[in-house]
């Protein structure tokens, strides 16, 4: 019998995602990936990291001509493609490629990226978006990143578009909605610890772990 899990976790900028995500995976003794994926995709696929951070939860564009004449090599073994065009959508199937990959081999946790439409097929996973009040949003963002309250709003504006576009355009389905998800749930109802116990005992129940 295959025991092998997935976790794959959305979440509005400022909500706690990440850390509830790390805490979930550690305490499930799961492996946790999030900004981690770049490194991988970057050694699986020879193409240096920036690309991939570059196009991180972003729409499709060409970035080929953004990026060319930048401090850093186009590919690690110093190489161009053919076509010298390199877009979000073929850094979006490397990376993809990544999670069915990893998720084949091992139970593991995701943040972001799709993962949750990546493995629509995967006969067991738990899909969650996590969300927070404005108010503890900006308070984190501040806390964490050392801006004032209209620098936090900005980003958390800018960056939830981003995530959303990015979602909306790879998946066909809706970001933040609740028919996307199997849970959603407000973070700054319960705290960070807490909802990260409610969510272990929610993913026990449904996969009978």
């Amino acid at each position: 019998m295959n025991n092998k899990y997935v976790i794959n976790i959305g979440r509005q900028l400022g909500s706690g995602g990440r850390e509830i995500g790390a805490k979930l995976a550690a305490q499930l003794h799961i492996d946790f990936y999030d900004k981690e994926l770049i490194n991988i995709a970057s050694k699986e696929s020879g193409l240096c990291k920036e690309f991939f951070e570059k196009a991180d939860e972003k729409t499709s564009q060409t970035i080929f001509g953004g990026l060319f004449g930048m401090r850093f090599p186009f590919i690690n073994d110093g190489s161009i493609p053919n076509n010298n065009c390199l877009s979000n959508d073929a850094l979006f199937k490397i990376q993809s490629d990544v999670i069915r990959e990893l998720a084949e081999k091992k139970s593991c946790l995701f943040v972001g990226r799709c993962a949750d439409y990546i493995l629509r097929d995967h006969p067991r996973c738990v899909n969650i978006f996590i969300s927070a009040s404005k108010e503890e949003r900006i308070k984190r963002l501040c806390k964490e990143k050392g801006i004032n309250t209209e620098k936090a709003e900005d980003l958390i504006e800018k960056t939830d578009r981003e995530r959303a576009a990015y979602y909306n355009y790879y998946s066909y389905k809706v970001w933040g909605a609740a028919a996307t998800y199997h849970l959603c749930i407000d973070s700054s109802s319960l705290g960070i610890d807490e909802t990260v116990a409610f969510i272990k005992q929610f993913i026990e129940k449904k996969l009978g772990i």
